[in-house]
């Protein structure tokens, strides 16, 4: 085992390392950045924002996705917002604070100097989003709006209604597209890298299959930056959309690259109840209704007997027999704690038999209060005396509807209920992933040139992501990081010319690549892809969900192995190689997950403590709370392929708190 070297840099105070080490950096004059190539793998907010930034400065930027489209990245699916410490409400904000709020957040798992950078460039971020014309809702006066999000005492979190997402990668999707129109960027849409290719121990190119007509091609860059997102479909059913997958950052961790943390991942306590087996994705309802929605589950069971079974509305449920569970155990935050902390509460009330829905998974969010309140505002401001019932249930829910409008609607066509009448249904489901490829502080993997940013690394989140920070550290190590720490690099290469993509490396992985497409379509299976998918999914959120144990991670670990072995012998994949086919892609995705997957339950299993979304049975508080052990576990677990999930080596990266005191988190 080896010590990893973060490369943070030495000595000064936290708030002037960043200036600092951009200051003394090497950097590539522009007519030099011209002969230099630069690949990036996804095209989503980490991955469009640098591919755009990286061809503004010059460079000639290869960019791949697997979509039609760059603007059909996942994240178009973000809705709340985006955090940045602008102080605009003058309620405290400082970058110190997001920078606190953000490692407490993450229960004390993430490194200082990465969240701290993270804090300093968020309102940088605010301002070149708002100069592309993104259409951030504004209060009164003209001004940007905030609201606030789970974790934090302040709000700082911008917002354009539920559409945050799209609304921001829209404006990164612009920037792209007028560097492809000045020929800087070379789009590649449907197109999915299938490995990595070192020369010399560089990453110099991936191999990448066209989608749409089956071609293995080769692509060559002095760099290869990776931006694919996160590894939630592991567990099948997720908020993520169906075709989010790990593949690209699970290649490069076989060719090197060391994987941090696949444990941490995020279970998000806002989304709309499973339905039924059928289904093959789960929708996120915005942590936002969080802000002005009460989560509660009636007091008397009951009360949850004749709801589950059609005798009584949760609108003929008195307030006093209501159960505010989180304004109740979590009096400073209450229904905005974190993430992990509702998501857990949620699982505890429902375990203990009082979930509200037919499978006992389900509690209220509820709104009549906001709608009370907000009406009875603007029955003042609009000088209504006494007014009505009804006109104020009219002015308060136009005022919800033009916060939350477009959520409100995405829930009643799903659910075929109204929200604004009958308090919306959640539960807890997989959502985003703090874990992914290490990086030090240049954001470069532990493969020289190979770079890896937004979700698909592990760097700012610790072992819990507080809402509305996904978006900010994606734009920010997009815009305002990598392209300064991979100049850091390139100013090595302007003498290198062109890559070539005739040698032997590239032609052993495209042969290997080749092989494995082969396999899929030659192999007499009698089982789909997603039949294994599925059997993967319920492992995972049985044994490695929301809470996990020793007993169950060893069962984890031997069944995945099983689930992998038949997989390989008995997947059938329809169709051809040189094809549209969507079953040949799924193969190879669900054949990473179920080594991912291994990973996973052996990081999980190995960590003996509990800390953000890594909730362990066997380390809890006499009150139910996670308990760290820091003097044990305060170190990232960067895993190193050797052949096997079940051989991977361990490497620690100590975690360091100099500037933040190393405490419990309490939101009480």
């Amino acid at each position: 085992m080896t010590t990893l070297n973060s490369k943070v840099p030495k000595g000064d105070n936290l708030s002037e390392k960043w200036s600092k080490y951009k200051e003394h950096i090497n950097l590539v004059n522009p007519a030099n950045k011209r002969n230099i190539d630069i690949i990036v793998v996804g095209t989503g907010l980490a991955g469009g924002s640098a591919a755009a930034t990286l061809a503004e400065l010059g460079y000639n930027v290869k960019a791949f996705c697997y979509q039609d489209s760059p603007r059909r990245a996942h994240s178009i699916a973000a809705q709340g917002g985006i955090n940045a410490a602008k102080n605009y409400q003058g309620d405290g904000d400082s970058n110190y604070r997001l920078f606190y709020d953000t490692v407490k957040g993450g229960d004390y798992r993430s490194r200082e100097a990465n969240v701290h950078r993270l804090a300093e460039v968020s309102g940088n971020i605010i301002d070149q989003c708002v100069a592309q014309g993104v259409p951030f809702a504004r209060d009164y006066g003209g001004l940007l709006d905030n609201r606030s999000f789970g974790g934090v005492l302040v709000s700082r979190t911008f917002y354009a209604k539920g559409q945050t997402g799209q609304q921001l990668l829209l404006g990164a999707y612009s920037a792209m597209n007028r560097q492809i129109a000045r020929g800087k960027i070379t789009m590649h849409n449907r197109h999915e890298m299938l490995d990595v290719v070192k020369v010399g121990g560089k990453a110099r190119g991936i191999i990448a299959r066209n989608l749409i007509t089956g071609e293995i091609e080769r692509h060559s860059a002095h760099a290869v930056v990776i931006a694919s997102g996160g590894y939630g479909n592991v567990y099948f059913l997720s908020t993520n959309a169906m075709g989010s997958n790990a593949t690209a950052a699970w290649k490069i961790h076989k060719k090197g690259a060391y994987f941090a943390n696949p444990c941490y991942t995020q279970i998000h306590p806002t989304c709309i109840p499973r339905s039924g087996d059928y289904q093959s994705k789960l929708t996120l309802m915005s942590e936002s209704l969080r802000n002005d929605g009460r989560i509660w589950v009636p007091k008397n069971i009951e009360d949850v007997k004749a709801i589950r079974e059609g005798k009584l509305k949760p609108t003929q449920i008195a307030e006093e027999n209501r159960d505010y569970y989180l304004e109740r155990r979590y009096p400073a935050f209450g229904n905005l704690v974190p993430r992990d902390v509702a998501s857990r509460a949620a699982k505890e009330r429902c375990d203990a038999g009082y979930g509200v829905n037919a499978t006992g998974e389900a509690v209220y969010l509820d709104f009549a209060s906001a709608i009370q309140r907000y009406g009875k505002e603007q029955a003042k401001i609009h000088n209504i005396n006494n007014p009505s019932e009804s006109k104020i249930l009219e002015l308060g829910e136009a005022i919800v509807e033009a916060k939350y409008g477009n959520l409100f609607q995405m829930y009643e066509k799903i659910v075929a209920e109204d929200p604004y009448k009958t308090p919306m249904m959640i539960y807890p489901a997989t959502h985003y992933t703090m874990g992914g490829v290490w990086v030090d502080y240049n954001l470069m993997t532990t493969v020289e040139g190979l770079y890896c940013i937004g979700e698909a690394n592990f760097s700012d989140h610790g072992a819990n992501r507080l809402g509305a920070s996904a978006l900010m550290q994606g734009l920010a190590d997009g815009y305002f990081v990598l392209p300064y720490t991979i100049g850091d690099y390139l100013a090595d290469d302007i003498r290198t010319g062109t890559i070539s993509i005739d040698s032997k490396e590239f032609d052993d992985a495209e042969k290997e690549v080749k092989e494995r497409l082969d396999f899929f379509i030659n192999n007499e299976g009698t089982h789909s892809v997603d039949y294994y998918h599925k059997k993967l999914g319920k492992i995972m959120w049985e044994k490695c969900g929301m809470a996990r144990n020793k007993k169950g991670l060893e069962e984890a670990i031997q069944e995945i192995q099983e689930v992998r072995e038949d997989f390989w012998k008995n997947v059938k994949v329809p169709g051809s190689l040189n094809e549209f086919n969507q079953e040949l892609e799924k193969a190879g995705r669900v054949a990473d997950f179920l080594e991912l997957g291994e990973l996973f339950a052996k990081d999980a299993l190995n960590r003996e403590e509990s800390c953000g979304g890594h909730f362990r049975e066997e380390h809890v508080t006499e009150d139910g709370e996670a308990k760290r052990d820091d003097k044990n576990f305060a170190y990232v677990a960067a895993w190193e392929y050797t052949g096997k999930p079940s051989e991977a080596i361990l490497h620690k990266e100590q975690l360091e708190f100099k500037d933040i005191e190393l405490k419990t988190r309490s939101y009480k």
